[in-house]
């Protein structure tokens, strides 16, 4: 029953108690902006296969990039995937620049089911990109607004200072796959903390902005872009560097929803409704206490 008990989150012999956590604009921001998100990813990987490498500064050096993903004729005679990072090349066959099954082998940086749509079409992956981000970048305006304006980020998301001599112990505890029980898991630790205002303050914003300034458009109207960023093709390349970030959060992400109660999670993301997860025995709690100290 010990595994039941943690996809739900919950311990039968307990009684259990159940608070609102997130309230109906949240939960309404959070599903439509993971939509959007898959379909931003999944369609910027189209673009980027019209393009496969990423430079600094203004222009594109195409001898010396600073990542890119091509195909490349082996000794053998069959083509071979290369990703290169700076001076260093990797063989990434089957996955990155050569992929698909093998009596039909296809040279594209990112593989077909990664990509929105699956053939090679710049144009039609471009109108999904641009569809998302007009969904959401409003979307993601509004939240910001309503954490500020309703109190949510100082109540939420600030640490405080008492917490941030946890932040050891903290990452400790996630390493290990101990969650917070009792009235703690009322309340984000701090790394949820942290992790969520990097997304929500940095990695988004700056999602946003590198993406207007890879516009003509937007340069001729804000200039002030380009030297923000070094140049279009900088631009372009933290944008990547950001979307792989957000790729990273949101794995971690799925995995700690995975170990921590995937039912309670789900439940709490689709009605608000949350079942706080019972307190440790009082010997546990002991326990605990000492080796904190």
């Amino acid at each position: 029953m010990r595994i039941f008990d943690s996809f739900t989150g919950t311990n039968r012999d307990q009684a259990a108690t159940v608070i609102q956590r997130h309230g109906a604009f949240t939960r309404l921001w959070h599903w439509v902006n993971a939509a959007c998100l898959l379909v931003l990813l999944m369609s910027g990987l189209q673009i980027f296969n019209a393009h496969p490498a990423l430079y600094w500064g203004k222009d594109s050096s195409f001898a010396n990039p600073a990542l890119s993903i091509r195909a490349a004729t082996g000794d053998d005679g069959e083509w071979r995937g290369i990703t290169q990072v700076g001076p260093y090349r990797f063989d990434t066959t089957g996955v990155l620049g050569v992929s698909g099954p093998d009596e039909a082998r296809e040279r594209r940086a990112f593989p077909a089911w990664a990509t929105l749509p699956g053939p090679r079409w710049l144009s039609a992956g471009r109108g999904w990109h641009f569809l998302a981000a007009w969904v959401f970048v409003p979307m993601l305006l509004a939240y910001l607004a309503y954490l500020v304006l309703s109190g949510q980020l100082r109540r939420r998301l600030l640490p405080r200072r008492q917490e941030w001599r946890t932040l050891g112990q903290s990452f400790y505890d996630h390493l290990r796959l101990r969650f917070p029980r009792g009235e703690q898991a009322r309340h984000y630790n701090l790394l949820q903390k942290l992790a969520y205002l990097l997304v929500l303050f940095v990695v988004m914003p700056l999602v946003v902005l590198t993406g207007l300034t890879m516009s003509p458009t937007m340069d001729a109207a804000w200039p002030w872009l380009l030297d923000l960023f070094g140049g279009r093709q900088s631009a372009r390349t933290i944008h990547f560097l950001c979307a792989l970030a957000l790729v990273i959060f949101f794995l971690i992400h799925i995995v700690l929803v995975l170990v921590s109660g995937v039912a309670n999670n789900l439940r709490s993301m689709i009605t608000g409704r949350y079942r706080l997860p019972p307190g440790l025995p009082a010997s546990e709690e002991v326990l605990s206490d000492e080796q904190q100290k």
